[in-house]
């Protein structure tokens, strides 16, 4: 295994995603767009799962993105600010997970993301990304979770968070990998990835997307959600009293009313 296999078995979950999003959207969306989107995990499932299902998975590494073959799906290389259009490129839904959000540094690099979204939405489109925040947001830590792969070996997945600036809002983070079969460490992955975010604060985001034209944003629990009989998902937005100390959150923001 690779770090990319790695990092799709253990920080991502892109059925639970495409769920969410189709209950989000809350209607049939049928084109996807996957903003930094690195491997299009996302956008794999989407055209396989949903009926009509396109996608467009933007990044700007090509080595990466070669990962994100599959029918229906366009990879696109470049930068998520300009590198597609409204005319070729709308979408009924938009998706920046993994914090990538973050990637964004500045308050104006962010407008000119949001507006550039806002311009490829299709009526009743939403935008959906995803932050964290909380009493501990600015702390120095690791959380370590165990995962598995599919042919049973464990996984040491290692969310560590090494620098923050509360001051500018810039953090650092890393994620490290250990696999081990049998008690024997066969791989390990210090600093897989290593990322220098802005975090973006819940409000400072619905701000912004209100200023680029965005009629409404919603806030919901990452990716709560309730299943019914059929396997279809039913979200609401969070309150402000049902959030953790920690908490992760997905912001929405529609671009017009459906």
């Amino acid at each position: 295994m690779n770090k990319h296999d790695l990092y799709e078995i253990c920080v991502q979950s892109p059925d639970h995603l495409v769920r969410f999003l189709t209950a989000v959207h809350g209607s049939s969306p049928r084109v996807l767009g996957e903003d930094f989107a690195g491997t299009g995990a996302l956008s794999k499932l989407w055209t396989s799962t949903i009926a009509g299902g396109v996608a467009f998975a933007v990044d700007h590494d090509a080595i990466t993105l070669q990962r994100a073959q599959a029918p229906g799906v366009t990879s696109i290389v470049g930068d998520v600010r300009d590198a597609t259009n409204a005319q070729d490129h709308a979408c009924d839904v938009i998706f920046v997970g993994n914090f990538s959000i973050g990637e964004l540094h500045t308050r104006s690099e962010l407008l000119d993301y949001l507006r550039h979204v806002r311009a490829r939405m299709q009526q009743g489109g939403v935008f959906v990304c995803d932050t964290y925040g909380g009493d501990n947001a600015f702390h120095i830590g690791d959380v370590h979770r165990t995962h598995f792969a599919p042919d049973g070996k464990r996984i040491r997945y290692t969310w560590q968070q090494r620098k923050t600036d509360p001051l500018t809002g810039m953090v650092e983070n890393a994620l490290h990998f250990r696999v081990d079969d049998g008690g024997m460490i066969e791989q390990e992955f210090n600093d897989a990835f290593v990322y220098r975010w802005r975090l973006w604060s819940v409000p400072e985001l619905r701000d912004a997307m209100a200023e680029a034209g965005f009629v409404s944003t919603e806030v919901y629990a990452d990716l709560a959600e309730a299943l019914d009989d059929d396997g279809n998902a039913h979200v609401r937005p969070v309150q402000a009293e049902e959030l953790d100390d920690s908490f992760i959150v997905c912001i929405a923001g529609r671009a017009s009313l459906a």
